[in-house]
């Protein structure tokens, strides 16, 4: 059966929680009633070991990788991990892949970055042609492209079912879906801090590693430009606008109304992504249990 990503969902690093912390963690999520975690890959836990964990101690949950790295394994590899996961689940199981970043690849990984459309092209292209010699799942087990440019979007239309941009406005949702169609998965990340002084939300988000960070990598610069910042906006440090715009601020009806934005401008699934006040990788649990699917 197609996975239910009615609800939104949550996209968290958890690779600071103990491996039972993390269980705990994701039977939360799922208690609260949202329909998906979402699992970074950068230099932590194998996104898709604890997949299998989590998969394994929730019932409803979807475990999404947002995203696994094709730099990081072989397509054979890459298959074998969705396959297996898919049907050790029921179907709970969604790979996202991207692209990654130039510094990720090479300074990180040791790789040779390629250009981002040809290789993810090429990619898929041997994914599909890798055989998987296991227990097939139920059925074939959906994908996701990190995408954000026309091209990358297009990419996802045509060879996944769908796509999950990272640090977009609901403006790029509305472009997003246009490009996708009607029937494509656009799991549509989204940042959310309970703060309601603006200035001392955006002090807070400048100072965010997830921001900092993200800000700083140019796939993400460059889908800001696309989107219509400009070079001041970085110049600095990140400028009010573009951070009011990448980071939902206020109180928790205005968190609220971000993330119908999106779901307005087409998203079908919106995975927030909850700071901290303090900066600490774990969730502002007092987002996530108001914005709790099961509360309303």
């Amino acid at each position: 059966m197609p996975l239910d990503l009615s609800a939104p969902g949550v996209w968290c690093s958890i690779d600071d929680l103990s491996s039972d912390d993390a269980v705990v963690f994701a039977q939360r999520v799922e208690s609260l009633g949202y329909s998906a975690l979402w699992l970074p890959e950068a230099v932590g836990r194998d996104p898709f070991v604890l997949a299998a964990r989590l998969l394994d101690h929730t019932t409803d949950l979807v475990v999404a990788t947002g995203v696994a790295n094709v730099y990081g394994r072989d397509p054979m590899a890459m298959k074998s991990a969705q396959y297996t996961l898919a049907e050790q689940s029921g179907g709970r199981f969604l790979l996202g892949i991207g692209i990654s970043h130039q510094m990720l690849v090479e300074e990180w990984r040791g790789h040779t970055y390629g250009p981002p459309l040809t290789r993810m092209r090429e990619y898929l292209d041997q994914l599909d042609a890798t055989e998987y010699g296991g227990l097939p799942p139920a059925e074939v087990p959906p994908r996701v492209l990190a995408a954000l440019g026309p091209k990358m979007l297009g990419l996802a239309r045509d060879r996944a079912e769908g796509a999950h941009p990272y640090m977009v406005t609901p403006e790029h949702t509305r472009e997003a879906r246009a490009i996708l169609g009607p029937d494509r998965l656009l799991c549509t990340e989204q940042k959310l801090l309970l703060e309601p002084d603006p200035v001392r939300a955006r002090e807070i988000a400048r100072n965010a590693a997830a921001i900092a960070m993200g800000l700083t990598l140019p796939n993400y610069r460059k889908s800001l430009l696309r989107q219509g910042f400009d070079e001041s906006d970085f110049e600095g440090g990140p400028s009010d606008r573009l951070i009011d715009a990448v980071v939902a601020s206020g109180d928790t009806a205005a968190l609220a109304e971000r993330v119908r934005e999106h779901y307005d401008a087409g998203a079908s699934h919106v995975c927030v992504h909850v700071l901290h006040p303090e900066d600490r990788r774990e969730p502002d649990w007092r987002v996530l249990e108001a914005l709790a699917p099961s509360a309303a």
